[in-house]
């Protein structure tokens, strides 16, 4: 039996329970055994992106002491996933547990894909938008990235392609950073409302009921944005889309 122990991002816990509570429930579905260490703190990364590596440290330190014990460790946010796997040498850079553990930190959809290997069935009969986060799309390879001269792939795609009913819809720009980037939408609120509103007026023009993604993060930010403009655009987290299709 495959076993992994749940990361669950601060935001997702404070906010949006709901997120964990269907990451849990897709990966028992595939008979995969789930634990949820509640010692478990924050990653550290909203320290570190604002350049308090000293700060972020002791986090780091606490999360393999909390996650090392783990065949998988699988969290359903790419920038939480991300920044175990690809910033914790700068907080850490003399830790010999590290390699260990980058090697199995996943993000759900990525896990799912790589990992389990699943295709899930369902039915979803809706028009979707998929938002692609930066830091899944540019940091995991999650998919290939509109700059890169390679061919073609797209992991979270893949994993809803087995969907009855839902339609992808096309984007004009399919991977545009939403404009939330953590403290970057507080130190430059402006800039990010700009980025968030051309985002949802891409998949407006799209003709997308409901805005997808594998970051939370960045679905809170557009979801701020169109409830304050009042549009009727829903955002789901894919957690919770495949977790409703599929049961």
């Amino acid at each position: 039996m495959v076993e992994v122990g749940l990361f669950i991002p601060c935001y997702v816990d404070q906010f949006y329970p709901r997120v964990g509570l269907s990451t849990v429930e897709l990966l028992e579905r595939q008979g995969v055994k789930v634990d949820f260490p509640q010692e478990q703190t924050c990653c550290g990364q909203p320290m570190a992106n604002s350049g308090c590596f000293s700060e972020a440290a002791p986090l780091a330190r606490k999360f393999l002491s909390v996650f090392s014990r783990y065949q998988y460790v699988v969290c359903p946010s790419g920038s939480c996933a991300s920044m175990v796997r690809n910033h914790y040498r700068n907080l850490l850079p003399d830790s010999s547990e590290l390699d260990e553990m980058r090697g199995k930190v996943y993000e759900l959809c990525e896990f799912l894909h790589d990992v389990l290997k699943v295709q899930p069935r369902g039915r979803f009969p809706h028009r979707v938008g998929l938002h692609q986060s930066c830091h899944g799309l540019r940091e995991l390879r999650l998919g290939a990235g509109s700059e890169r001269r390679i061919s073609g792939f797209d992991k979270i795609r893949d994993l809803l392609s087995g969907l009855e009913g839902l339609e992808l819809v096309q984007l004009a720009r399919p991977d545009d950073c939403c404009g939330f980037g953590g403290t970057f939408a507080v130190y430059e609120e402006a800039i990010s409302c700009a980025m968030g509103k051309d985002r949802i007026a891409d998949h407006e023009r799209a003709g997308a009921e409901i805005i997808a993604g594998a970051d939370m993060s960045c679905l809170m930010h557009l979801s701020g944005l169109l409830q304050r403009q009042k549009k009727p655009i829903r955002v789901m987290h894919v957690a919770e889309l495949l977790e409703e299709a599929t049961a």
